[in-house]
């Protein structure tokens, strides 16, 4: 399977080809900084193949303090990217860079023991189909 993908400037896209292993969206600390939200939600693939089709040369990657804690970002505007781990073993893709549905559902919460505490009982809270009145 090809999956297309962007920043939000518009600025990077991307070409995936090839199947995904899992889905997890992540709770640790590192990845609710990386987001800024209560938790990251990347795809996994050992086998897929990852091609820039424009602005490679605004891919920034940082990897917090060498720890393996890598995340890839477009420079102009911010957007999560994908990036290869693993010595090129891994392909990691945040699942909103994609401009298509993800492929798969989510495979599992990781690191649930280290959720934000604002981060429980969020389905019961109201749900507005557009940005409600201030």
């Amino acid at each position: 399977m090809n999956y297309a993908g962007s920043c939000l400037c518009g600025k990077v896209a991307f070409k995936v080809e090839g199947e995904f292993e899992s889905f997890y969206l992540c709770h640790c600390e590192r990845c609710r900084k990386d987001t800024g939200s209560a938790h990251a939600a990347n795809l996994f693939s050992s086998t897929a193949t990852l091609r820039w089709l424009s602005g490679e040369n605004l891919v920034k990657t940082f990897n917090y303090n060498n720890t393996g804690h890598i995340k890839s970002f477009c420079a102009e505007c911010g957007s999560a990217l994908p990036n290869i781990q693993m010595d090129g073993a891994l392909l990691v893709l945040p699942a909103g860079s994609l401009d298509c549905d993800a492929p798969i559902p989510p495979t599992a919460h990781i690191f649930a023991s280290r959720k934000a505490n604002w981060d429980k009982g969020l389905e019961m809270l109201p749900t507005f189909v557009e940005l409600p009145e201030l």
